[in-house]
């Protein structure tokens, strides 16, 4: 199983490489560092402008492979991923924002898919009951409600549950408190922090995997290997739990990996509602700004992150299916 997880993690750090460098060409076609400088009043002198984006490698002057070429030797050599119009630096950026977005977008992936699949195996095993009806309308409603507005009311609740408490026990901005110090305080205030972003991630997300999860099992709750099962004497949950999930499973797992892009876009409105500083923001304002390098890094943190959650699902899947083990 080690060589075959190591080979997928090889060929998704290729795919890495390519939708970076794809993504570097394309954000040098449509964005215009230029402009920047020409919307300044007084403009400055042409001259001055064409030597400060040389001195940043954004000049469009220059052919677009010579620029690409300095880009990737610097990501190379010096793991360098450039600097912005302005001249702040793109490394200094995501250093400060990627823990932020990461912790966030894949706290809400693991939380949202463990409760989607528990979810769905508690409504398959009682279909048609009382609590699998209830879920279903649950999660309908819920899986309609766009995530700005679901944001809002986690932050109108988290308000009403701090002014019933009498304290701040649930923050809704920011992603820490200025001068908490010690290992506990500080876990017990990025957890106050993150509470409710995660939230609102999770109540977006779950209802994907529940309907999934549900459908699948309902499949392979009738197939004929389960009712053997049954019949040798297994409880229903035993052969449910034996048998059937591990089967049904391996699908979710699968699709957790691609859904992380989806995620990822929710985490933006999130970020900009909960006032945290991660990824998602930084993407729209770099796209505002024209800032080509910023741009090309987030693509890179998304690639990363979405490879990170294959290869997880690609682990599941391998302890799951014993023809991926043999393989």
């Amino acid at each position: 199983m080690v060589k075959y997880l190591a080979r997928r993690l090889f060929i998704w750090l290729l795919m890495i490489a390519a939708a970076t460098n794809l993504t570097y060409f394309l954000a040098s076609s449509f964005l215009d560092p230029r402009a920047n400088y020409l919307a300044i009043n007084p403009r400055p002198p042409e001259s001055s402008i064409n030597a400060t984006l040389d001195l940043y490698n954004l000049n469009d002057h220059e052919p677009l492979v010579s620029r690409w070429w300095d880009w990737v030797s610097g990501v190379v050599t010096s793991w360098d991923w450039g600097a912005s119009p302005k001249g702040g630096s793109v490394n200094a950026e995501v250093a400060s924002r990627i823990w932020v977005s990461a912790q966030f977008v894949l706290l809400a992936t693991v939380v949202s898919t463990v409760i989607g699949i528990a979810i769905g195996v508690y409504t398959a095993s009682r279909q048609y009951k009382l609590g699998d009806r209830a879920w279903q309308q649950t999660s309908v409603v819920i899986m309609n409600i766009p995530t700005p507005v679901m944001a809002v009311a986690v932050v109108a609740a988290g308000i009403g549950l701090n002014n019933q408490l009498g304290s701040t026990f649930l923050y809704v901005s920011g992603s820490e408190s200025v001068g908490v110090e010690g290992f506990l305080p500080t876990l017990a205030d990025r957890a106050a922090h993150l509470a409710l972003p995660t939230i609102s991630l999770v109540a977006c997300g779950y209802a994907g995997y529940h309907f999934l999860q549900r459908a699948l099992l309902l499949d392979n709750i009738r197939a004929d290997y389960v009712r053997t099962a049954r019949a040798k004497g297994l409880t229903k949950a035993a052969a449910i739990r034996r048998h059937a999930l591990p089967t049904s499973i391996i699908p979710v797992a699968t699709s957790v990996a691609f859904s992380i892009p989806a995620v990822f876009t929710g985490a933006v409105i999130s970020e900009t509602i909960f006032g945290w500083e991660g990824m998602g923001r930084y993407f729209v304002s770099t796209i505002g700004q024209n800032d080509i390098h910023g741009v090309v890094a987030v693509a890179a943190f998304g690639a990363l992150v979405t490879a990170i959650g294959a290869v997880l699902s690609d682990a599941v899947v391998a302890v799951l299916d014993p023809r991926v083990r043999v393989s």
